[in-house]
């Protein structure tokens, strides 16, 4: 079974930037996450992450967390997350991340979590709130499984936070594309040149960029510069502003 980084290094080979996205499992519903997920396969996504929602979700801005609460408001539990999940991944052909928080790992059980999440082939988890100081158990738990527990730059990181994330990390590395939450635009500038070739320098892991990437306009700037672009709530925006069926020609439109 190819590893999640062998996957990525595979598509690369047939383009020069990958696209992946990000939905909130529960919201607005899992029948629209079904189509939306269709929508986002069909029309060229190489990735997908799918989030489990939590209560508090820290590095997420106001649209994620609304989608987060009101899936939970609406009863999505993670069991339902999981067996979801298991559906989408023998349907679809391409490599889906679990995304959450901590606190879901701990109380499901974190060994139990992570040989459920193999068992249903997801590729890796994104844990934004787990620094590798504190997730010693669970990095030895993914890589027993050789799945990628996919750790986070950000444009404050020193380069030696940066190689102590990355000596950590597999598949690829997420690279915050500015400070603070989700969602807000982005405004790619010489800073933000010189925090990629800085990531690049730390890494020979592929590199994603995400946090407000929003058109092609954006993915054309990062093509070349990162390997993956991200694309996660102006989605969830078109979803709540004009339904799933928005979603394919959107994701169409930035290549």
């Amino acid at each position: 079974m190819s590893t999640l980084e062998e996957i990525i290094r595979t598509h690369l080979q047939d383009s020069r930037i990958l696209l992946m996205t990000h939905l909130v499992l529960g919201y607005p519903s899992f029948e629209v996450n079904r189509e939306v997920i269709g929508q986002m396969v069909q029309n060229g996504v190489d990735l997908i992450e799918m989030q489990i929602p939590f209560s508090e979700p820290v590095a997420d801005g106001p649209m994620i967390l609304k989608a987060n609460q009101e899936s939970i408001a609406k009863g999505a539990r993670v069991e339902e997350c999981l067996q979801f999940a298991g559906e989408i991944t023998k349907e679809f052909h391409i490599p889906f991340l679990f995304m959450t928080y901590y606190n879901i790992l701990y109380k499901y059980g974190l060994e139990e979590f992570i040989n459920r999440a193999y068992d249903l082939n997801i590729k890796g988890f994104i844990i934004p709130d787990l620094p590798p100081e504190e997730g010693r158990e669970y990095l030895d738990l993914v890589r027993k499984q050789d799945m990628a527990p996919i750790q986070i730059f950000a444009p404050t990181s020193t380069k030696e936070r940066m190689q102590r994330l990355a000596e950590n990390g597999a598949g690829f590395i997420y690279c915050v594309a500015r400070r603070g939450v989700t969602g807000k635009k982005t405004d790619f500038d010489q800073d933000f040149n010189e925090y990629i070739r800085r990531c690049r320098s730390a890494t020979p892991l592929p590199l994603a960029v995400g946090f407000g990437i929003r058109s092609k306009d954006d993915v054309d700037f990062l093509t070349g510069k990162a390997d993956i672009a991200v694309i996660g709530t102006e989605t969830i925006r078109l979803v709540d502003e004009k339904g799933a069926a928005a979603v394919g020609p959107f994701i169409a439109g930035l290549r």
